[in-house]
């Protein structure tokens, strides 16, 4: 069975699609995985390690007010993660990675707390009913074994959005095919 990443890396290559990478919590382990890909410069344009809380806004585009009210750690900035990463590196899609890896609390989150995010084509640029999908993990273990599975958990939503959009073009197609049925 091919790992996560070469699937996705397979994947977006079939649909001539590209992805960017926003990390906080895995410090440039997602892109590693997808990197240690063969083939994988045909997909991958890029990624932002913003490990620090204001590199979120000046480089990914993170609504300060969020982040001062929230902090780091929230489902909407690692939407936002991973929107401002896909339009900084011109990708088709964005994911994005932010958390607590440990081994102390922050922004009043639990060690464990994760945020992962994707973000696509939308309808208006693909003509596929898309966009962004977060997920909320509550993860135990240690610090690398929180930071492995945050890239596993960020690069099985990926699949997942690529899988729902391919069976939403299908059943399209099925329903032009049978007269609108």
């Amino acid at each position: 069975m091919s790992s996560p990443a070469t699937e996705v890396v397979r994947l977006l290559t079939v649909r001539d699609e590209t992805i960017a990478v926003a990390e906080s919590l895995t410090g440039g382990l997602v892109a590693a995985e997808i990197t240690t890909v063969p083939g994988a410069s045909k997909v991958f344009r890029g990624s932002v390690t913003a490990y620090a809380t204001d590199l979120k806004h000046e480089l990914l585009g993170v609504d300060a007010t969020l982040l001062a009210e929230r902090g780091a750690v929230d489902p909407q900035v690692a939407a936002q993660m991973a929107a401002g990463v896909r339009k900084a590196l011109g990708a088709d899609w964005g994911i994005a990675t932010t958390g607590v890896a440990g081994p102390e609390p922050q922004d009043g989150q639990p060690v464990g707390t994760v945020f992962v995010a994707v973000d696509g084509p939308s309808e208006a640029e693909k003509g596929a009913v898309h966009g962004g999908k977060t997920a909320s993990l509550r993860l135990n273990g240690s610090r690398a074994e929180i930071r492995m599975e945050s890239v596993r958990s960020v690069l099985a939503l990926l699949l997942q959005q690529l899988a729902s959009e391919q069976t939403g073009n299908e059943r399209a197609q099925d329903t032009e095919r049978n007269g609108g049925f």
